[in-house]
């Protein structure tokens, strides 16, 4: 027993039931699926705060936490708990400098597949050295470099309510490597103008439009040369369609634009969508080749 459970000298009471709350996507094990989520998590139960640990996971994976605001240094968030009104929580992360992001920005210059990574939304896991060579720390290394509180009786700090909120952060970094860094003191796009600024992005946009076929390789499209045909129109031909068939991935579009944002539904939205997907292409099939 640690000594943060041989002091819960308050009475435990049930949480109160929570709809429309923030649920974690882990039903059980390990929260967090890549490694700098995973990073984030160890940091906190690194703080051996006992069985808080499990009960924040709880909390997470029911929905008790109502709403999470990320800010530079700052996570505000309520969270459900025996009390008839939520508790506020507050998790603070001292923020980077502007002249720490430019310093940083200039190390990463000098590894191109770093600022490559980063560019298309990846974080290399070497970039953690990236900021001890520089001084830094990208993520809180001691309990005291977190600032945390919450409106709830529990005197230990962190407690389970704060726990929760972490446990979420950790599957939102999962979603959107760049709020870390926007907790860190810089956005995603303020970080990419660094990277043009070290000339970084510039050498990416320059890769990318060099691997670009050039205009002239490009197909041209014919073009009717007598105009009268070309405002009348005419018969359209009978394959103008070509082959119709239900497309090779279900929901495409929604795979392509990630995780929603601390997603508040029962099931992951991907789940939820696919199969409306595969209907909606099988009756629409039908309705175009008919029965």
């Amino acid at each position: 027993m640690s000594r943060w459970d041989y002091w819960d000298y308050y009475e435990q009471k049930p949480a109160r039931e929570v709809k429309g709350g923030i649920k974690a996507q882990s039903k059980r094990g390990a929260f967090g699926e890549s490694w700098w989520a995973r990073r984030w998590i160890a940091v906190l139960e690194s703080f051996d705060i006992g069985a808080r640990l499990n009960r924040g996971r709880s909390y997470a994976r029911k929905g008790q936490v109502m709403n999470v605001e990320v800010g530079e240094g700052t996570v505000k968030a309520k969270v459900q708990g025996s009390s008839s009104r939520p508790y506020r929580i507050t998790i603070r992360i001292k923020a980077l400098s502007a002249a720490d992001w430019k310093k940083l920005a200039r190390a990463l210059s000098g590894e191109a597949i770093f600022a490559a990574k980063l560019l298309s939304g990846e974080m290399p896991q070497e970039i953690e050295q990236v900021f001890t060579r520089s001084g830094l720390s990208l993520f809180p290394a001691k309990l005291r470099d977190l600032e945390t509180d919450c409106s709830c009786p529990d005197w230990s700090n962190p407690c389970k309510h704060i726990a929760a909120v972490y446990y979420l952060l950790g599957e939102e970094f999962d979603r959107d490597p760049f709020l870390l860094f926007r907790l860190r003191g810089t956005g995603r796009e303020e970080l990419f103008e660094l990277l043009d600024d070290t000339g970084a992005g510039a050498a990416h946009a320059t890769h990318a439009l060099q691997t670009q076929p050039a205009a002239s390789e490009l197909p041209r499209e014919p073009l009717a040369a007598n105009a009268d045909a070309f405002w009348r129109g005419g018969d359209l031909p009978a394959d103008l369609f070509g082959e119709v068939n239900t497309p090779p991935v279900n929901a495409a579009l929604p795979k392509r634009l990630g995780g929603f944002p601390f997603w508040r539904g029962a099931e992951r939205l991907l789940e939820a969508l696919e199969p409306v997907y595969t209907q909606a292409s099988a009756r629409g099939l039908d309705l175009f080749t008919g029965p």
